[in-house]
């Protein structure tokens, strides 16, 4: 795979073996603003931690956080092994590779915070809401994916309470744990379209094994590609989760942590752009839907897809892996989109 020629490109592997080794959000947006600084742009951050440079109507995202923390990278001859290696420390390189070329076609290219975990898309929905693009297009994935659609989410809290005490002395009081039981049990063998996913990420609670849970909980993922059947799960859950506390007299509290938006405002024009820049770098492109940052697009209504720049596995893993010199492909690929997308 030939490396970019462009005079204002950078070396994208180069810039990964630098990245994927930097923890923090501040950290890493202090890197991307020197790879911004180092190809003649100026670099800005807001008070979230966002990093952009330009001012064009196409804005180019790639989020900053990680879900884990990276650590030193692992290096055999094809692959690079390291928590983040990929999701999205490849990403950023690429992006902040292409950065000073990409500026010249009339983008604004952008570093994110919060996208990942309970970030909620804070970092995105800023940027669109502060720099107004036309449209949007997110750095993120793997080849030779386009994610097209957004598939909408909500995050729950649930936490369900009783009065705890000893296991044999006050082992006729109610105990949540029963009650997280039944609720995790009948969620999981709800009925629900196949193009939808329910997921219990976190669960947590009690204080010793002789000791009654005074707390029980859990986080919940839930995700769809239409709203009301996103809403319909989540009142599905909600009714649940209200029965169990009842049934075993307990008390409930559920917060939302977060929502995405379900939708799809990408135009014929940008599909198209896509396929062509994947085909002429030797690739067939495969439209998804995924919840990424141009899921802000989305919400906003602007024209916004996610276009992926490497190969790689084991995301949100210690063992997430990426093929390094799979960047030079989408690095060109990226290019190739930009320009007959703003040509």
């Amino acid at each position: 795979m030939s490396k970019p020629t462009h005079p204002t490109s950078l070396d994208p592997v180069l810039l990964l073996s630098e990245i994927a080794e930097i923890s923090g959000e501040k950290a890493r947006g202090a890197w991307a603003a020197a790879q911004l600084q180092a190809q003649g742009l100026t670099p800005h951050t807001d008070a979230l931690g966002n990093v952009w440079a330009g001012q064009g109507p196409t804005l180019l995202v790639a989020h900053l956080d990680t879900v884990l923390d990276p650590a030193p990278l692992q290096r055999e001859k094809n692959r690079w092994y390291g928590p983040a290696v990929g999701d999205n420390s490849a990403g950023v390189a690429v992006l902040a590779a292409l950065a000073g070329r990409l500026a010249e076609l009339g983008c604004t290219v952008a570093f994110s915070v919060g996208e990942e975990g309970l970030g909620n898309l804070r970092g995105a929905r800023q940027l669109v809401k502060a720099l107004k693009p036309q449209q949007m297009i997110a750095v993120d994935g793997y080849l030779p994916g386009v994610v097209s659609r957004s598939a909408g989410s909500h995050r729950l809290r649930a936490r369900l309470l009783g009065p705890g005490g000893h296991a044999w002395g006050d082992r006729e009081a109610p105990s949540p744990v029963p009650a997280l039981g039944q609720a995790l049990a009948q969620m999981y063998t709800l009925k629900r379209p196949s193009d939808t996913s329910l997921n219990v990420g976190r669960l947590w609670g009690g204080e010793a094994i002789n000791a009654i849970p005074r707390e029980v909980g859990f986080e919940l993922d839930l995700r769809a590609l239409e709203a009301p059947v996103l809403q319909q799960m989540t009142q599905q859950v909600r009714e649940v989760l209200m029965e169990a506390a009842r049934q075993f007299n307990i008390r409930l509290e559920i917060e939302t942590l977060g929502e995405r938006p379900a939708g799809m405002t990408v135009t014929p024009a940008m599909l198209e752009a896509a396929r062509l820049a994947l085909a002429e770098v030797g690739l067939e492109a495969q439209f998804t839907a995924g919840s990424t940052d141009a899921s802000a697009g989305v919400e906003a209504g602007i024209p916004a897809l996610t276009l992926s720049v490497y190969r790689g596995g084991g995301a949100h893993t210690p063992e997430e892996w990426v093929e390094p010199d799979s960047l030079y492909l989408g690095a060109q690929a990226l290019q190739r989109f930009i320009e007959r997308l703003t040509g």
